[in-house]
């Protein structure tokens, strides 16, 4: 007789079968995914191998399930129906001790090419312009054009 837990790890596995039965139907590689979709490898991998209990957390393995699925062009609502068992897991609470608990603190952030201050260059573009004005000041005053 099967426990609950592994008709759910059953569940889990086959959902991420039909993912990558679909993935590689259609010749497209994890990075062309996570480029697509903007859901890390990581996670692609982990809805691919039935462990969703490496997500973030069970909002967003939901979230992440539909957008693959609406990437790879199948009903995620269908597949998602199909697993009732994951999706009670997903919607269940669970405890805090849960590889589910992350705080919001553990939420790596990830930057974007370009998108920290970069002050040295603003800093001397200021610099220089305000040379140029004080060069230009003197060099009025100088000759007494102001």
């Amino acid at each position: 007789m099967e426990t609950r837990d592994g008709f759910m790890q059953n569940d889990l596995v086959r959902l991420g079968e039909i993912f990558k039965k679909n993935r590689e139907e259609k010749n497209i590689s994890l990075k062309e995914v996570e480029n697509a979709t903007s859901i890390r490898i990581s996670f692609l991998q982990a809805i691919e191998e039935g462990q969703i209990g490496k997500l973030i957390s069970p909002l967003y393995a939901q979230g992440f399930i539909k957008k693959y699925a609406a990437f790879l062009e199948v009903d995620g609502d269908k597949i998602i129906s199909n697993f009732p068992t994951v999706m009670r897991l997903l919607n269940e609470k669970l405890p805090e001790n849960s590889e589910y608990f992350l705080g919001i603190g553990t939420i790596e952030v990830r930057g974007t090419p370009g998108g920290e201050v970069k002050w040295l260059p603003n800093l001397l573009w200021v610099g220089g312009s305000a040379l140029v004005l004080l060069v230009g000041w003197f060099l009025g005053r100088y000759f007494d054009i102001f």
